[in-house]
């Protein structure tokens, strides 16, 4: 018998052992419905996608379990979702505890599945555990299709109940399998919206087959509006995850280093390269949950990392003897890395439960990563003594950077006294009620200052375009005048001593011109932010301005207008006579005082949009790509986009 013919024969056997016994029930499905911010974090477009990555999820804990390799999803359309996987499916033997077939029990009852120590899965994905049956509960209407024993079972619900018993619908070939859920969003609870973002979903089944290699994931999307269909499969996973990382910036060696094993039942894989970037990019996943917040599998990787860089530097005499280590931040310039473990019992906690707490996993990875990392610096010198150099210049910066902010603390105070015609402070101490506008150019900073609610609201111009920190040393950064005003107006302090604590505004309000200019001010402005300010983001205080583009006035009448489409819409409405008046706004300046107030900062009439994290990297990314050092993707990216571009102002 070959090796290929025994893994079958055991998956075979293990596949027969996946049965109704398999599925703990732990508690009922009452509260969801009348809670449902408790199981999917929100009802509002976030929550909404949340019910897809839950179902997604259930495929993925198949591959994982060395099940299944092709994932299906497709918006169907009327906006309702499907998802098919080629996993064992889902038993539909009676469960013991509730007397009931399996399938229904999945469904209908809250933690039953095969995640809870029943010997269904050794790793599962997903964050609550509570999938299949809360988007039950959250649907207008959800039919599932078994497909395992030659025979193809369904079952049909509605809003959490049985509508259609289990039944057979058909045979199906021996060897055919899997699981198809269909469902629609119940608009009773995502009242803000029930439509889908293929960009959010693309996305994330991107990041999902990145972070899963050799698992094929398609997306389809069946509206008619645009009709696409995208395929991701990667058999080197998350290598090819930095690679797509790194397209358009400078690379310090080809080929991302990659390694992988495991200790104690827990997989740890890392893909690491350096790029010419003054900054790092670092991305942390425990079974397939981005950790945004970190934790101790991170801590474990660059306590490695800044240890293995140090002794190869000195043992091979690239370092003095007296010359002090190089520190985590040096060792971390430029680099882009992904590290990705799968634990049998991940434990989380932080503000958004994101933060890995395991003390295991610090220990896996750290010992991991550390032993490959060794390795390969001696096996290839060459791109050994490229990271030291790189880490030995990002050393020499960060001193220089220390005296500019000394330099900068003597000269300033870092006091806000010290802002004379730049910052119009508010009059509240309170952060919780106080707002931050950074206004583009003097002359909205001047209307602004006249039109605003002087015990919450403060000004702070910005002239033309900051820095761009992309591609800046911090000395250099902490030397630019504008950037300099912003940190010391927020009082939260800059580098390794931020503390979102200290932030004097709870809103940071962005507020510029509605033109490409305006547009680039912004896109460096939330680079900045993401940069050196990211727990800002986290804590959802960044917001943007929406200014309009056009006044119509007729008679008494005066509205506001967002766009030329909604223009077009209202002039059509509009009676006759008198003619009305059309102003276009080509910037905040063109607005006097009152007008700024009731367009876009009186709280009670302005539309604030709230920049999440995925934002700010998006514009962190086309930023990188349209002012980087590579050539190719940003004329790639024009020609792609120039069709796009209506009504240019020359």
């Amino acid at each position: 018998m070959t090796d290929k013919e025994k893994q079958e024969e055991v998956k075979e056997e293990r596949a027969k052992d996946y049965d109704a016994s398999q599925i703990q029930v732990l508690e009922g499905l009452e509260a969801v419905r009348k809670r449902p911010g408790m199981y999917i974090g929100s009802t509002s477009s976030q929550g909404l996608h949340h019910l897809v990555w839950e179902i997604i999820d259930n495929g993925i804990d198949e591959a994982l379990a060395g099940f299944a390799d092709e994932i299906n999803v497709i918006v169907e359309k009327d906006n309702s979702i499907t998802v098919k996987d080629n996993g064992r499916g889902i038993p539909v033997d009676i469960q013991a505890k509730t007397g009931r077939p399996a399938l229904e029990t999945v469904f209908t009852i809250l933690h039953a599945g095969g995640k809870f120590g029943g010997g269904g899965y050794k790793v599962s994905g997903g964050l609550h555990g509570v999938g299949a049956s809360v988007v039950n509960a959250l649907s207008t209407s959800l039919d599932v299709k078994v497909l395992r024993d030659g025979k193809v079972y369904a079952m049909d619900f509605q809003r959490g109940k049985v509508a259609k018993e289990m039944r057979v619908l058909g045979t199906c070939g021996e060897h055919e399998h899997g699981t198809i859920v269909h469902f629609l969003p119940d608009p009773d609870i995502f009242t803000e919206t029930t439509v889908y973002d293929i960009k959010i979903l693309t996305t994330r089944i991107r990041e999902l087959a990145f972070l899963n290699k050799g698992l094929k994931i398609t997306i389809d999307d069946l509206r008619p509006e645009k009709p696409t269909h995208n395929t991701f499969h990667y058999e080197g996973g998350i290598k090819h995850y930095i690679e797509f990382l790194n397209k358009g910036k400078e690379v310090i060696f080809d080929e991302p280093i990659y390694v992988e094993g495991e200790q104690k039942g827990i997989t740890v894989e890392v893909a690491l390269q350096y790029t010419n970037d003054y900054h790092s990019n670092l991305l942390t996943f425990t079974n397939n949950i981005h950790t945004y917040e970190g934790g101790t599998h991170e801590a474990g990787f660059k306590t490695a990392l800044t240890r293995v860089i140090n002794d190869y530097a000195h043992k091979n005499n690239l370092m003095k003897e007296n010359e002090d280590n190089l520190s985590g931040e040096d060792v971390r310039e430029g680099l882009t890395a992904v590290v990705s473990i799968k634990h049998p019992n991940p434990q989380f906690e932080g503000q958004t439960k994101t933060k890995l707490g395991n003390s295991d996993a610090r220990t896996v990875t750290d010992r991991m990563f550390a032993e490959h990392f060794s390795k390969f610096m001696m096996e290839h010198p060459a791109v050994a003594h490229k990271i030291i150099d790189k880490g030995i210049l990002a050393s020499k910066a960060r001193v220089a950077a220390k005296r500019a902010r000394e330099v900068t603390r003597k000269k300033n105070g870092l006091e806000i006294s010290n802002l004379p015609g730049k910052l119009a402070d508010n009059t509240s101490k309170d952060p919780a009620i106080s707002e931050l506008f950074i206004v583009e150019g003097d002359s909205a900073g001047g209307s602004a200052k006249q039109g605003r609610s002087r015990l919450t609201q403060a000004i702070l111009p910005i002239r033309g375009k900051i820095l761009n920190v992309q591609k800046a040393t911090l000395d250099r950064i902490l030397a630019n005048e504008e950037i300099r005003s912003l940190f010391t107006a927020l009082g939260t302090g800059f580098g390794n001593e931020f503390d979102v604590a200290k932030a004097n505004y709870h809103k940071l309000i962005i507020m510029t011109d509605a033109d490409v200019d305006g547009a680039h001010i912004r896109t460096l402005l939330l680079t900045l932010f993401y940069r050196f300010m990211r727990p800002m983001i986290d804590k959802g205080f960044v917001y943007i301005a929406q200014p309009p583009l056009y006044q119509v006035r007729q008679g008494k009448m005066i509205r506001y207008i967002d766009s030329d489409e909604e223009l077009e819409e209202t002039l059509s409405k509009l009676q006759p006579s008198p003619k009305p008046a059309i102003q276009r706004y080509k910037g905040l300046g063109e607005m006097d005082a009152e007008q700024l107030w009731e367009t876009t900062m009186d709280p009670e009439k302005r539309r604030l949009l709230q920049v999440s994290l995925s934002d700010a990297e998006e514009a962190n990314n086309v930023f990188d790509m349209l002012m980087g050092d590579k050539v190719e993707p940003r004329r790639e990216f024009i020609e792609t986009n120039a069709t796009f571009v209506e009504n240019l102002d020359v």
